[in-house]
């Protein structure tokens, strides 16, 4: 608890101002003293943050052609699997028939060999009708007729498969946010331009960097309540899904993120907004007035009465609201007397009594 001001001992101005050396022409300065307890201490951090789309993806195309038609712009909301957009490559039907035609005549020499080595195994039953080598060598054709059908398969769906390219689909529900060609534009080979950017704006991720002071009180499936530029007055919230578990070595934060519910469509990726992030701490650690701290060069310092003497005893300070910050030290215990207001006039070791307690 804060104690009165100095007592006032009956001197002149002179004496004064020498109690901030210390000493009175009487004796001992009088300042003004608190008792040291544990409290807790509750404040709020403002933290930029980021909107994103849950999922984003740039669409490609994956054969070089030209766009036939396009059935989605700007703006177009798609579900999963809808056709986005068409391509044009007549070499790939030209391949694709080619290698209809080769599966298909390897079919044919397949049967063929196949059937011979039938009919010989068949015959050679009666002894004495097909020699061995015989059926060795049509077991060996109908063998390597097999496998250069199989190999003929596969090309063949090879070159299906690639015509599959030729129609764009949504990998997922979503808007179209970027469109950067138009009907007639050649796309694929060595364009590496999208031709689409396809984001899930029913589901936002909040990005936000967490200073290292603050990790420790966030947690999965914790609320975080943040505002926009672009809506002045509301606040949204959101639940975090995912913390990166290590600090960035150049911010020294740790990046969280939350998962916010868009189905109303208020917000869009891209808009930057502030999280509020209420931290409270724990019952055991020491809060002073923010005036009984000193920073100086050589760090941080409160200043301890014991003894009739000044103590500048070093701190590490925790978190602080707008008028009262936690203070960590080995040499600091519960009840100790400390200096309201702290300043380097008053010196270290000395003479200094403390006000009523």
């Amino acid at each position: 608890m804060i104690m009165g001001a100095a007592a006032l001992l009956p001197s002149c101005t002179d004496s004064k101002a020498r109690e901030v050396e210390g000493r009175t022409e009487s004796g001992p300065a009088t300042t003004a003293t608190f008792t040291l307890q544990q409290d807790t201490l509750s404040t709020t951090v403002l933290l930029p943050a980021e909107l994103s789309g849950y999922r984003r993806v740039d669409l490609h195309a994956k054969v070089a052609g030209y766009v036939r038609s396009l059935h989605v712009d700007i703006g177009s909301r798609v579900q999963q699997g809808q056709l986005l957009a068409t391509l044009e490559a007549p070499e790939i039907h030209a391949r694709m028939a080619a290698a209809l035609s080769r599966m298909k005549s390897q079919e044919a020499v397949h049967t063929a060999s196949q059937s011979t080595y039938d009919r010989l195994l068949e015959t050679s039953k009666v002894e004495g009708t097909i020699s061995p080598n015989d059926l060795d060598q049509a077991l060996a054709r109908k063998n390597a007729d097999q496998a250069r059908l199989e190999a003929s398969q596969a090309d063949y769906h090879e070159v299906a498969n690639m015509s599959g390219y030729l129609e764009i689909r949504a990998p997922f529900s979503g808007t179209i946010t970027g469109r950067n060609v138009n009907e007639g534009a050649y796309v694929g080979g060595s364009n590496n331009t999208p031709m689409l950017t396809l984001q899930e704006t029913g589901r936002l991720r909040l990005t936000v960097a967490v200073p290292e002071a603050y990790t420790a009180y966030l947690g999965i499936g914790d609320e975080l309540s943040f505002t926009v530029n672009a809506r002045e007055g509301e606040t949204f919230s959101g639940k975090v899904g995912r913390m990166s578990g290590a600090l960035d070595s150049r911010l020294r934060a740790e990046q969280v993120e939350a998962d916010v519910d868009n189905r109303g469509g208020e917000l869009m990726p891209g808009m930057i907004g502030q999280v509020r992030l209420s931290v409270a701490s724990g019952p055991t650690a020491f809060v002073v007035p923010r005036s009984a701290v000193m920073t100086t060069s050589e760090g941080d310092f409160v200043i301890k009465v014991a003894g009739g003497k000044a103590f500048w005893t070093a701190v590490r300070t925790g978190l602080g609201s707008a008028d009262r910050i936690q203070v960590f030290s080995a040499e600091l215990h519960a009840n100790d007397a400390l200096v309201l207001h702290a300043g380097e006039g008053i010196r270290e070791g000395g003479a200094l009594t403390a006000g009523p307690r």
